[in-house]
């Protein structure tokens, strides 16, 4: 038996509680596959819960053969899967809406009246701001209506592609 195909804590080291569960499911495996008789699937659960060291924990199994490699890394919750999914599409469905809004309100803009260039001019003269040449921005482009929903879909992206990357992670041995 190649104890270490177990993957304890060598020795007089503590398990974990991890550790105790992953005890008590090749149990279970052994009890379900026959290796061993409900009684003895009782009496050893009882030991594994109980165990504090991995030389507890390999001593139960040390008769029973090591089928498969323990998983070192659990996958995600489907659950966490689904939600990270639908997020990601949801917010690359946001990021469309708000792109095209952004890029409408570039086309179709008038931006502000003269008269409401000459006012913002006129206020800024009154706080004693300095009236850059030009400013107010042309009156055919509304730079808010346009910035704005840019730069959220750009975030939007952003937040699919860091969703991606986590979920492709995730998927990785």
């Amino acid at each position: 038996m190649d104890r270490a195909g177990w993957h304890y804590p060598p020795g007089h080291i503590r398990v974990s509680d991890a550790d105790r569960d992953r005890a008590l499911g090749e149990l279970t495996e052994a009890f379900q596959a026959g290796r061993i008789t409900a009684d003895e699937f009782d009496q050893r659960s009882g030991q594994a819960l109980a165990a504090r060291t991995g030389k507890e924990l390999t001593a139960l199994l040390a008769d029973l053969p090591v089928e498969r490699a323990p998983a070192r890394r659990t996958a995600p919750e489907p659950a966490h899967r689904v939600l990270a999914t639908r997020v990601a599409f949801t917010a690359g469905i946001a990021a469309v809406c708000f792109g095209a809004v952004a890029a409408a309100s570039a086309a179709l803009s008038h931006g502000p009246t003269l008269q409401q260039r000459e006012v913002l001019r006129e206020m800024m003269g009154r706080q004693g701001l300095a009236v850059p040449r030009g400013f107010p921005p042309s009156p055919a482009f509304n730079w808010a209506g346009t910035v704005t929903p840019g730069v959220i879909a750009v975030l939007l992206v952003a937040l699919v592609v860091y969703l991606g990357v986590r979920l492709a992670r995730a998927d990785r041995p």
